[in-house]
């Protein structure tokens, strides 16, 4: 730490400065009284340009913006971007010099959060938390974890025995099962998009009327042009390679609706969850995207057999 009594002549401060380690990072100079109660902050330059009997105390500028002890990360950051120093003096309640609060290790710290907040909010959306398992047993992990698979089981077998009823339509067109897992594939994903929209959104507000309509037509109005992008790409695709108009029209048809589907699915079952007071970041997940599976499948193999039969 880079203090100085204000005492101190020039000549002294810097035969001081010289005896310390500094090392390459950029350095304040900052000026304590004799009960080391943070005074000032010294420039180099002001250091470097003076006589070296003109004491430290004259030189120091005496308006300085400290940090105190008590502050949390949140208000040191908000500090540093708002007066872009490189280092904030750290205070106690008496004013007294504690140490310095260097950006680096401030950015390293914030950037070690966030990634232990994208890790937490992953393993949310699939169904439990983090903290939850790292403390648990194997029975304990296993009776967290179950129960939410359990959701992508029942979507699975409902999706199974849909393709099932729809069995004569798969045989008609084969390609239709080519491009299954590609269709529950998107709709997956645009789904798990919305989820990571809407859930954050959700911790910082009750959802109201307004606020669902709002969402709702944004929501939408994405989907359609994902929808229509996606559908004239991988349908074209299956004509391309098939030559089948009808089962490519499905395709491209099926992959618009189950888009549109999806995205609604992502905004509305967190919304829903919250509304009723359960945890969205826990349950919203695997329930959404076992019904967007489910709705995928249907409007996917009942558009097919629309057109095939027409």
């Amino acid at each position: 730490m880079s203090s100085l009594e204000e005492g101190l002549s020039v000549e002294n401060a810097l035969q001081t400065l010289r005896a310390r380690e500094l090392g390459e990072r950029v350095v304040y100079l900052y000026v304590v009284d004799a009960s080391q109660r943070l005074v000032g902050v010294l420039p180099v330059r002001r250091l470097l340009h003076a006589q070296p009997d003109e004491l430290i105390g004259n030189l120091a500028l005496r308006r300085v913006i400290s940090l105190p002890a008590t502050a949390t990360v949140l208000e040191a950051c908000e500090l540093f971007l708002t007066h872009r120093f490189l280092a904030l003096p750290l205070v106690d309640a008496e004013g007294r010099l504690l140490g310095v609060v260097d950006v680096t290790l401030l950015t390293d710290e914030v950037f070690d959060l966030a990634e232990r907040q994208e890790v937490d909010d992953l393993f949310e959306t699939i169904g439990f938390r983090v903290s939850q398992v790292r403390a648990a047993s194997t029975v304990g992990a296993f009776r967290l974890r179950f129960p939410w698979l359990g959701a992508t089981i029942t979507g699975g077998i409902t999706c199974a025995l849909l393709a099932g009823v729809f069995e004569a339509t798969l045989q008609q067109a084969i390609v239709l099962a080519f491009f299954l897992t590609l269709v529950l594939g998107l709709a997956e994903a645009v789904a798990a998009q919305s989820l990571a929209i809407t859930i954050p959104t959700l911790r910082h507000l009750q959802p109201d009327g307004p606020w669902y309509a709002r969402m709702l037509r944004r929501e939408a109005s994405t989907a359609v042009f994902l929808g229509l992008a996606a559908g004239a790409v991988v349908g074209s695709v299956a004509y391309l390679w098939k030559g089948q108009g009808l089962a490519s029209l499905a395709i491209g048809s099926a992959i618009l609706l189950s888009l549109l589907a999806a995205s609604l699915l992502g905004l509305s079952i967190p919304a829903l969850l919250h509304r009723t007071r359960l945890d969205p970041t826990i349950s919203a997940g695997p329930v959404a995207l076992a019904l967007t599976d489910i709705v995928t499948v249907t409007s996917y193999l009942g558009i097919a057999t629309w057109l095939l039969r027409s």
